[in-house]
C-alpha cells in the first residue's frame, strides 16, 4: 500500500472546529451497550483508539424507547445514558479529538419485542421484507408496523429536539442525523414506504417534511455548522429502494442546503447493496445542488477518498468497516502501512472487547 497523498490529512474548518485530517470515523451500530442502553467504558476506550481521525461520529444512538430496535445499541434519552456518554465525550476530547452523536429512530426497522409488545411506528403500515430481525427475545420475523397518527408526528420531532439538547449537555461537539439505511426518516423520504395522503406523504415535498421539521428543532439547539445529515440514495438496506429515488434525493439535498449544514453525509458507495433502480447517484449530482460540505462514505481506500477530495467531489471521507480492525487508520494511510484484513460479521456486534478493541495498531 502506497503512502497517501497530503489533500486527505490537510485540516479542514467545519464551522468553528478544525479537523486536522479530512478522515472520519463512520456511525457503527457495534452492540457493546450494557443494561439499559448504557455507553460503558469499553465504548470509550473503543473510540479513544480511533481517535486520530478528524471528526469521529458515533455509533446511532437511539432518542427515545419507541425509536430501539437493536439489541444492545445505546440510547441518549435517560440519566443514566446521558451519564454514560459522558465517558465518550471526555475520554475522546482527552485525545483531541472532536466527536458528533448520531441520533437515530429505527421505525418500522423494530420489531414488538423491543417496545413491551407494542407494534413499531412508521409512515405507513408497510412490512420490511427481508431477513429475521435480531431482538432480545432472539431471531424472530419481522412485523407490520402501524402507522403514525398525524399528532404523533410532532412528539417524535420533539424527541430528537430533546436528544439534541441532552447531547450537547454531555459535551459532544455536535449532532448527525441519521435519514439513511432504511431507518425512519429514510422511510418517510421514500415513496416505498411512505404512502400517506396528509402532509407527510404523497409529493416529494410533503415526504421531506419531515426531515424539514427534525432539522429546524434540532438548529433551535445546535448552531448550523455544528449539525450534519446522512443520506443513503443508492441503498437496498433495509428494503428499501423508490422508483424516483434520484428525484427524491436531490430534492433533499438541495433543501438541506439552505440550512448551512456542517456537512452533507452521503452514502454514494454500493458496500451495502444496490436497489438497482436506476444508475447510482455519485457526488457530483450532490455537488450540483448542495452547497455545504460533502461527506462520502462507503467502500472507500485511501487512494478513492483521496482523490473524491481531490476532485472536490468530497469535502471530508468517512470509512466504517476498515476502522473496525485498523483502530491506527490514520497512521496506516499515512505512512502506507498494510491493513489488517475485515474482521468477520460475526464479530461487528458481538458483546464483550473481541472483535471490538483487541485489534492492535501496526507494529513496525
Amino acid at each position: 500500500m502506497q503512502k497517501t497523498q497530503a489533500t486527505l490529512f490537510t485540516p479542514y474548518d467545519l464551522g468553528d472546529i478544525e479537523l486536522r485530517n479530512r478522515i472520519v470515523l463512520a456511525p457503527m451500530t457495534r452492540g457493546r451497550a450494557v443494561s439499559e442502553r448504557i455507553p460503558s467504558h469499553l465504548m470509550a476506550e473503543y473510540y479513544v483508539q480511533r481517535a486520530s481521525a478528524g471528526l469521529i461520529v458515533t455509533e446511532a444512538t437511539t432518542i427515545s424507547e419507541q425509536a430501539n430496535g437493536w439489541v444492545n445499541s445505546p440510547g441518549i434519552y435517560t440519566v443514566q445514558q446521558v451519564e454514560g456518554w459522558k465517558l465518550v465525550t471526555e475520554a475522546v476530547h482527552r485525545k483531541g479529538a472532536p466527536v458528533f452523536v448520531q441520533l437515530w429512530h429505527t421505525g418500522r426497522a423494530s420489531h414488538s419485542s423491543f417496545h413491551n409488545g407494542a407494534l413499531a411506528v412508521a409512515p405507513s403500515a408497510i412490512k420490511l421484507t427481508g431477513d429475521l430481525i435480531h431482538t432480545p427475545e432472539g431471531k424472530k420475523p419481522y412485523e407490520t408496523p402501524r402507522a403514525l397518527e398525524i399528532d404523533e408526528i410532532a412528539y417524535i420531532v420533539d424527541d430528537y429536539r430533546l436528544a439534541a439538547e441532552r447531547a450537547r449537555a454531555v459535551g459532544f461537539d455536535g449532532v448527525e442525523i441519521h435519514a439513511a439505511n432504511g431507518y425512519l426518516i429514510d422511510q418517510f423520504l421514500q415513496s416505498k414506504t411512505n404512502q400517506r395522503t396528509d402532509e407527510y406523504g404523497g409529493t416529494i415535498e410533503n415526504r421531506f417534511r419531515f426531515l424539514r421539521e427534525i432539522v429546524r428543532a434540532v438548529l433551535q439547539v445546535w448552531p448550523s455548522r455544528r449539525v450534519g445529515v446522512r443520506l443513503s440514495p443508492n441503498g437496498g438496506f433495509n428494503d428499501m429502494g423508490s422508483a424516483d429515488f434520484r428525484e427524491t434525493f436531490l430534492y433533499a439535498a438541495e433543501q438541506l442546503s439552505s440550512f448551512n449544514l456542517g456537512y452533507l453525509h452521503v452514502i454514494d458507495g454500493l458496500a451495502f447493496g444496490f436497489h438497482g433502480l436506476g444508475e447510482a447517484m455519485t457526488l457530483p449530482e450532490f455537488r450540483k445542488v448542495y452547497k455545504g460540505a460533502i461527506m462520502a462514505n462507503s467502500g472507500y481506500t485511501a487512494e478513492s477518498g483521496e482523490e473524491a477530495i481531490a476532485n472536490k467531489n468530497a469535502d471530508l471521507v468517512a470509512y466504517g468497516r476498515p476502522f473496525i480492525t485498523n483502530p491506527d487508520l490514520v497512521e496506516r494511510f499515512r505512512n502506507g502501512w498494510p491493513l489488517t484484513p475485515a474482521a468477520d460479521v460475526k464479530v461487528w456486534s458481538a458483546a464483550g472487547e473481541q472483535g471490538y478493541t483487541d485489534f492492535p495498531p501496526h507494529q513496525s
